[in-house]
């Protein structure tokens, strides 16, 4: 996983302990959506709570969410299956820069800051995204899955598992539709053709934690991430308050859901993108398994026009989502000239 002696960070730069186990974090009970009748609009209380955990935190629990739990179980055994291989196995299905999907870890990176290994796989297969930044709009590429031989039904657990978190993530953007006074069909022309993609992580124990994470501190790019973290714990999000650091208590059968930098530009900044962070440890394997929730290649982002006038004028120029995608995802393979592109480069500045 890299040495940690090429990387000993600077004491202003150690990460710190998270204040508390954490509680503020809001846990919604999604039942009364598969309570109510077919046809039927969600309850009031419901949209509440998601507009209020959106505003107050940028991050939320949710539970009683309809996923099955034989599913989720059934990826996370495949998983430790999976990675529990030599790492001569597990790098057959390695990504390269022409084939992005598969296995990676920080030593194929050059990535030591992070203290992992991931599993890579697009939900659309294939997905359909620009040649590169500088691409005409007409020039596409695909990105397909890789699949290991071992275990033989990780393929097909991933496969029924991200059928499940689609479902899920569709509910949660009709609530966030509503929660901001939109239709509850909003954004869902959004994800025809989605470049969603699922990551399985795994966090070996590390020697020396307090010199490293296990993913540094960042925002989400995409629309919304839907996570499904174990129950040895390490997910910290900075409070939107103060600034501090709160660890995310695993609750059993629960997912993580976290606003992205595309609700932030879409609702003009009423619902911000927060930073958060992973913590590793030395006792302890963690796995983790986040689903990030993206629109198609073609989608402009921009503040949408029911959430803009004199008053609240739009605090974003407009910019392409697959090409700033494709940027992203070129910068994992080869350092750039230029610093990796933020949502902040579209920041209108008065």
């Amino acid at each position: 996983m890299g040495d940690l002696e090429d990387f000993i960070q600077a004491p202003e730069h150690r990460p710190k302990l998270a204040l508390s186990h954490a509680d503020g974090i809001p846990t919604i009970d999604l039942s009364p959506i598969f309570n109510s009748l077919p046809g039927s609009d969600f309850p009031h209380d419901l949209v509440h709570q998601i507009a209020s955990a959106c505003t107050e935190w940028g991050f939320f629990l949710v539970v009683n969410h309809g996923v099955p739990p034989e599913k989720r179980h059934r990826i996370e055994a495949a998983a430790r299956e999976f990675f529990g291989q030599s790492l001569e196995e597990k790098r057959k299905v390695r990504r390269s820069e022409g084939l992005v999907t598969g296995y990676f870890d920080s030593e194929l990176t050059k990535n030591v800051r992070d203290w992992k290994e991931v599993f890579d796989l697009v939900v659309e297969d294939p997905t359909i995204v620009p040649a590169s930044p500088e691409s005409d709009d007409e020039e596409l590429t695909q990105w397909t899955n890789q699949w290991p031989e071992y275990p033989p039904e990780f393929r097909e657990s991933c496969k029924e598992y991200v059928e499940e978190l689609e479902k899920l993530g569709h509910k949660l953007m009709e609530l966030l539709a509503l929660s901001l006074g939109l239709s509850a069909k909003r954004f869902q022309h959004y994800f025809k053709q989605q470049t969603s993609f699922l990551r399985i992580n795994h966090y070996p124990p590390c020697p020396s934690p307090e010199l490293t994470l296990g993913v540094g501190r960042h925002k989400d790019p995409g629309v919304l991430t839907v996570l499904a973290q174990d129950d040895v714990g390490g997910l910290e999000v900075k409070r939107k308050r103060d600034g501090e650091w709160i660890r995310v208590k695993p609750v059993p059968d629960s997912f993580v859901v976290n606003i992205g930098e595309i609700t932030q530009v879409w609702s003009n900044e009423k619902y911000e993108s927060v930073e958060h962070r992973v913590m590793v440890n030395s006792e302890k394997d963690r796995y983790s398994i986040p689903f990030f929730f993206n629109p198609s290649h073609s989608t402009i982002v921009e503040p949408l026009k029911e959430l803009v006038d004199s008053q609240n004028p739009p605090k974003y120029k407009s910019y392409s989502y697959g090409k700033f995608l494709t940027n992203r995802q070129r910068s994992n393979f080869k350092k750039l000239n230029t610093d990796n592109i933020q949502i902040s480069d579209f920041k209108i500045t008065n």
